[in-house]
């Protein structure tokens, strides 16, 4: 069965799947689209570009009432936004290119439950624990053989949305009667918490953390006392509000956690999707929390992971499987149509030993390879990559990509060496999990706790990136690398060759790499001073 599926909110995907398989997931926000945005008519005619044949089902994502129409009676085009029963579908026939299709449509909630299990290992029938926690959504479910599932309880609503408003309350620009705080402030208070060194909270911070917490949630305006507040305007850089970041996020962990812990003692797998599923240091706290056998969260677990949920849930609707065969490779492929100034480059065919040789350097150039990475996070396809050895490597890395320098970079790392350098001797190839750094020799890629978000690598799951790192390791003594994502500010992944020639020239890169062809810039003092070294 052939199944194509959107999601219609932000974070917007299309996603295909083919007999179980998929095919592909296309996201809004890639090709240098604005981050979070919904699906476009461009992406449709790219969807329907991909496609070799007429699909058999044809699915919507559950989302918020359209209007007010919507509210008072229903939609007959998609499910509401929660919703966790096999009835809370739409099943109809529609039409597309003149042939009769299924229609279905679940709910947001159930793509989100389903694009984990469905992705997970966990074989169909394996009973377990599920955990969505996003910006509505802050709730704990069980799974049973049938894949039925039940809600254990909604723990703390808005968790998502509680948790990134703090950075609002400290962010002088944000207006303290917004209703929710811009979708970026959950993953740079995620790297602000990293700085706090301590972890009792004062008088006034108990009192901030009730009403983040233990009330409804409201907007900032609502807090007694606001603009006296210790926080309030305070900026990101104040080392109290730095403390108070590791305390708030521990707090929020630990609301979920007794929970689990008094609740939850069937000793079952716990899978975990929203977006709150992209902080690594949570899902590291549930790894090692001793609850539960297995934790899985899928890579795509915030909303762009909605339409492949939704394709799995018509799949499992259809045929009965709930389970997926995925690569998250598994976007679209490079454009290298484009126009550019390429008298700007040194062209050659690129060679992994004289690549590595650069980076060890100090170039820091782009890479491009295959389709683009599913999910926020490159991974090795879309990327940018530098020596993992020295600080300044990461503050100048962050102004390439204009942004905080308080902001981590993370390493890739060859799996084989995971181990010896974080303390990791398992695969964890989608960047989800921090691990401690077990050496000082990596400045560029070490957390100022001394975490590292990894990304491992074999010769399985990238093997152009696993060479390159081999390379380097023949060159350094470290199979690691700097890695971020190649990304105007602001906008998902780069897949254009113009816009990518475009980025390295004004933001300082000294070159790219794209599909084994190299291109660096003359005009790179960094390069320049490598020639002259390498004559020498």
């Amino acid at each position: 069965m052939n199944i194509l599926s959107y999601n219609p909110g932000h974070d917007g995907a299309i996603a295909y799947l083919k007999d179980a398989q998929l095919l592909f997931s296309i996201e809004a926000e890639k090709n240098s689209n604005y981050r979070y945005s919904p699906i476009s008519s461009p992406d449709v005619f790219n969807a329907l570009g991909e496609l070799d044949e007429i699909p058999d089902v044809i699915c919507t994502g559950g989302w918020w009432p359209r209007d007010h129409y919507d509210y008072l009676h229903g939609s007959n085009v998609h499910v509401g936004y929660r919703g966790m029963t096999k009835s809370d579908v739409i099943v109809d026939k529609r039409r597309l290119l003149g042939r009769p299709v299924h229609y279905f449509s679940s709910s947001h909630e159930r793509s989100h439950l389903l694009c984990a299990f469905g992705m997970s290992s966990l074989p169909k029938g394996t009973p377990c624990y599920a955990l969505v926690w996003e910006g509505a959504i802050g709730a704990f479910y069980e799974i049973d053989s049938e894949l039925n599932i039940t809600l254990l309880a909604d723990v703390l609503n808005q968790v998502g949305n509680r948790y990134a408003l703090l950075y609002g309350l400290a962010d002088p620009t944000f207006p303290k009667d917004g209703p929710y705080p811009c979708f970026e402030y959950a993953g740079k208070l995620m790297a602000l918490a990293s700085f706090s060194n301590r972890n009792t909270p004062s008088a006034e911070e108990r009192k901030l953390l009730d009403f983040l917490l233990d009330s409804p949630y409201r907007e900032l305006s609502a807090y007694e006392g606001l603009e006296s507040s210790r926080y309030y305007n305070v900026g990101v850089d104040d080392p109290e509000f730095r403390n108070f970041a590791g305390i708030f996020s521990d707090k929020i962990f630990d609301v979920f956690y007794q929970f689990a812990k008094t609740n939850m003692k069937k000793r079952m797998p716990l899978i975990i999707a929203g977006g709150c599923g992209l902080n690594c240091d949570w899902n590291t706290k549930w790894k090692e929390s001793g609850l539960f056998p297995e934790v899985f969260v899928p890579p795509v677990a915030n909303d762009s992971g909605s339409a492949i949920g939704t394709a799995i849930d018509a799949q499992f609707h259809f045929t009965g499987n709930p389970k997926i065969d995925w690569n998250v490779y598994s976007g679209l492929g490079f454009d290298t149509a484009g126009a550019f100034d390429m008298a700007m480059y040194d062209l050659c065919e690129a060679d992994n030993e004289r690549i590595a040789d650069m980076l060890a350097n100090d170039l820091i150039l782009g890479w491009v390879s295959g389709k683009y990475e599913i999910g926020p996070r490159a991974l090795g396809n879309r990327s940018i990559l530098a020596a993992p050895f020295q600080e300044s490597t990461r503050t100048r890395l962050n102004e390439i990509k204009q942004r905080e320098q308080f902001r981590p970079i993370a390493p890739v790392c060859l799996e084989e060496d995971a181990a010896r350098w974080f303390g990791c001797d398992h695969a964890s190839p989608h960047m989800l999990y921090t691990y401690r750094a077990r050496t000082d020799a990596l400045a560029a890629v070490t957390h100022v706790n001394k975490t590292a978000r990894i990304q491992t690598v074999s010769s399985a799951t990238n093997r152009s990136l696993y060479n390159l790192l081999i390379a380097f390791k023949a060159r350094t003594g470290y199979g690691v690398l700097c890695n971020t994502s190649l990304n105007f500010n602001g906008k998902g992944f780069i897949n254009k060759i113009d816009d990518l020639s475009s980025y390295v020239v004004k933001h300082n890169l000294d070159g790219f790499v794209v599909e084994g062809r190299s291109y660096i810039l003359k005009s790179s003092r960094r390069y320049q001073a490598y020639l002259g070294m390498s004559s020498l």
